[in-house]
């Protein structure tokens, strides 16, 4: 403060015709003498002339200071009283900015508000979502807390742990909140303290040798190079932190060099910075005099001390960070006052458009220039406050990394720029960090790792929301990305593949011709109708052999041709369904077996009336002849015919898609569209079964030779059992078993209709050709 007055002072375009001259007072950290240094500098000099231009006000227009929060409150709530602004350059609660408790506050250091914003964002940022916190308990700490605790709200960081740490500070409570540290599994602390608090808490870990933890600084010790040292270099490398901007101010080291007690023999902060440096004594205040007068004693200093040849944090130049501050506050007074003195009444900004007074300045005239003030310094940045007396924020992001000789060093990693686009505030380069231990990789701070793709979150209860178990998504849901809240559900149409990270097509299920149980239907299909085929050629081989013409060969012939047709049939029921093949395996189903069913109904009446008409007198075997057998065949068809017509009119089968009885696949099936037509189709068809089965019961013992009656008995006996046992078989079976249980049924009751029918007849033709004789069949 003292170096920029000077240079203010020796600057012909400001304030040109005015010389700044300062008082300064020490608040020791402690509000108490921050609030007694108030009161002198609002009762004044004792030493001051009646006759003193400034008699009547305060003897300083504006302040510089505190440096701590909650003194800075303190002594700004005094100050307000009188109108006195108070501009602090390192005061940086958010509970300040609050200006109608805070009116003449003004600061530049960033609000902790931006602060904030910006470690959630660093945090955010490199993914650690389980930290602790420690804050010194005073305002900067509990506003510190309470401005993270609203910010994370809605962000997926959790807090740990928050503990208290106060100034001065027992071994204690420094041991209780290392217990803390120690019970979590957080990694990465966030300390909201100052240089002393960060200090005593290092010392405890370094006793307990915890070296595995991430700190982040607050601004307030992110520069502190007095905690550094060989022993507490483990704890602290790879610290990182935001601090103030720092800017190199030229002249500042030589002005620092040439400072000597003899230059300001009343100046009691020269004389402490001298014995602090030198370890000497320059003089000592004796507190039992009246006039509180200086006494030397111990080893005095001899003058012939150098700054030059000394090396310690007081004349490090390198980190002009909160100094920089100072030097924006004492500039914004300059420019304030400069202001003030280039108004021009009737022109100016102020109420009533006049300017403020001149030859003795008012504080709360100074206060409304202090509000517009706004320039440009040496280092082109702009200075100005808004609305709640804040500067424009920003920050540097500091990483403390270990010199080669071992000293600390502190390495500009990134910034922080509040006033830049949102996706663009934070800019750092990961490649120059060292983290704890001096790695390269980041540290990983999680309560629950990550959750893969293919499972969700399931939060604890009880527990915060970033400690959670993943649990793996149902069938039918996905999560294609990590730490999913909720599964996704699949579309209809599609299902969960085995590692529950996508939506795959559903398989589509029917029964395939490439299907092992498909390939073996439809083997069975055509050996059947290839022994049907063989069949017929041997009744035509020998179509004129009693036992041909005695069975009546057009019915035979045509009995064999509507087997033939339900084997065939069956293999319309294997392959995809379409829109023909729904309608062909039902109909030519239907058709073919009301045919088959026909014939051998046709051919039982004739067996049966053939014995009436033997019986005197009978002439009944005039109404069974050829054509009428021929009619009946026919028309028992035809009316199967007309039901299948009238079902592929109004409602025919189509293709469908079932997802009803298995989630993870597509059942290709082919919708009966009228479940009436369908039962009429199969009752047809049992209706002439029955018919053929009674009457064939009836004639089943008539005195003939060979009597066909008993072999077309037991074909329907076996018929009805097979469609009998369909049924259930049919209902309780999905997909293309389904398919395959009524090709199953068609096959069967075919092969059952051919070997009772045909095969006691070739064992004749063929193995018994004694017994196919006229004279054999008539005997």
């Amino acid at each position: 403060m003292i170096f920029t007055i000077d240079e203010i002072n020796r600057d012909p375009d400001l304030l040109p015709n005015t010389t700044l001259g300062y008082k300064i007072l020490d608040s020791c950290d402690v509000s108490s003498e921050a609030l007694k240094a108030t009161f002198q500098i609002l009762n004044g000099d004792e030493r001051s002339s009646p006759n003193d231009t400034c008699f009547g006000f305060s003897s300083v227009p504006v302040v510089i200071g505190d440096a701590g929060s909650s003194r800075s409150a303190a002594v700004s709530r005094i100050l307000e009283v009188f109108g006195i602004p108070l501009i602090s350059y390192f005061a940086s609660c958010a509970c300040l900015s609050d200006k109608n408790e805070f009116p003449t506050f003004f600061r530049t250091v960033a609000s902790d508000a931006v602060q904030i914003k910006a470690l959630l964002r660093l945090i955010n940022y490199f993914k650690w979502s389980w930290i602790g916190i420690i804050a010194v308990e005073n305002d900067y700490g509990r506003f510190a807390i309470q401005s993270f605790t609203d910010e994370i709200w809605n962000s997926n960081v959790c807090v740990s742990y928050t503990e208290f740490i106060s100034s001065g500070d027992a071994r204690d409570r420094v041991s209780t909140i290392a217990d803390t540290i120690t019970q979590s599994s957080a990694k990465v602390i966030i300390l909201f303290c100052g240089e002393s608090d960060a200090f005593s808490l290092i010392q405890e870990l370094k006793v307990r040798n915890i070296t595995d933890l991430q700190l982040i600084a607050s601004e307030a010790w992110v520069t502190s190079s007095l905690i550094w040292s060989n022993e507490s270099q483990g704890i602290l490398t790879g610290t990182i932190g935001f601090g103030i901007r720092k800017a190199e101010i030229p002249g500042l080291e030589d002005f620092l060099v040439k400072f000597h007690p003899s230059t300001s023999p009343e100046n009691p902060f020269v004389e402490e910075f001298w014995q602090e440096v030198f370890g000497c004594e320059v003089r000592e205040r004796d507190r039992t005099s009246p006039r509180n007068e200086w006494q030397f004693s111990g080893r005095p200093c001899t003058g012939s001390e150098d700054l030059n040849l000394t090396k310690n944090i007081y004349t490090d130049v390198s980190q002009l960070r909160v100094s920089y501050n100072v030097y924006k506050a004492v500039y914004a007074v300059a420019h304030a006052l400069h202001n003030m003195e280039s108004c021009i009444n009737g022109k100016g900004p102020f109420i009533n458009k006049t300017c403020g007074q001149r030859s003795s300045i008012v504080p709360w005239q100074l206060l409304h220039y202090l509000k517009e003030v706004k320039f440009m310094n040496r280092f082109g940045e702009e200075v100005s406050f808004d609305s709640n007396g804040d500067p424009m924020a920003s920050y540097d992001l500091i990483n403390w990394q270990r010199s080669a000789d071992g000293s600390v060093n502190f390495v500009k990693v990134g910034f922080y720029d509040a006033a830049l686009p949102e996706g663009e505030k934070l800019v750092l380069d990961e490649r120059t960090i060292v983290w704890h231990g001096h790695q390269h990789l980041v540290p990983v701070s999680v309560c629950s790792d990550s959750c893969p793709t293919g499972t969700r979150k399931a939060t604890r209860r009880g527990e915060p929301i970033c400690c959670f178990d993943c649990l793996p998504c149902a069938d039918g849901e996905i999560s294609n990305k990590t730490d999913s809240i909720e599964c996704l559900k699949c579309s209809l149409h599609h299902w969960s593949n085995d590692e529950r990270n996508e939506c795959i097509a559903k398989e589509n299920e029917y029964l395939s011709f490439h299907d092992g149980i498909g390939i073996t239907l439809m083997s069975i299909s055509l050996l059947g109708a290839c022994i049907t085929g063989a069949v017929a050629a041997v009744f035509l081989n020998f179509i004129n052999t009693p036992i041909v013409k005695a069975n009546n060969s057009e019915l035979s012939f045509l009995l064999l041709i509507s087997l033939i047709l339900c084997f065939l049939c069956s293999i319309a029921f294997i392959g995809q369904p379409s829109p023909w093949s729904c309608m062909v395996r039902h109909t030519v189903f239907g058709v073919s077996f009301a045919l088959c069913i026909s014939c051998l109904l046709s051919k039982t009446l004739v067996v049966l009336m053939a014995f009436k008409a033997t019986l005197p007198g009978r002439y009944i075997m005039k109404w069974f002849g050829p054509k009428q057998q021929r009619s009946t065949v026919f028309f028992s068809t035809l009316i199967q015919i007309i039901i299948c017509v009238f079902w592929l009119v109004i409602s025919p089968p189509v293709p469908a898609k079932n997802t009803k009885y298995q989630s993870a696949k597509i059942i290709l099936e082919c919708d009966l569209g009228s479940p009436i037509a369908f039962c009429c189709v199969f009752g047809y068809i049992g209706l002439l079964a029955c018919f053929c089965l009674i009457l064939a019961f009836l004639a089943r013992a008539l005195p003939d030779k060979f009597n066909e009656a008993k072999f077309i008995t037991f074909s329907m006996l076996i018929f009805f059992a097979v469609w009998l046992t369909f049924i259930p078989a049919y209902v309780s079976t999905h997909g293309k078993y389904t398919v395959a249980v009524e090709v199953f049924a068609i096959l069967t009751s075919s092969f059952g209709l051919l070997i009772c029918i045909f095969t006691p007849k070739c064992y004749i033709i063929l193995l018994k050709p004694e017994e196919n004789t006229r004279k054999h069949l008539t005997a």
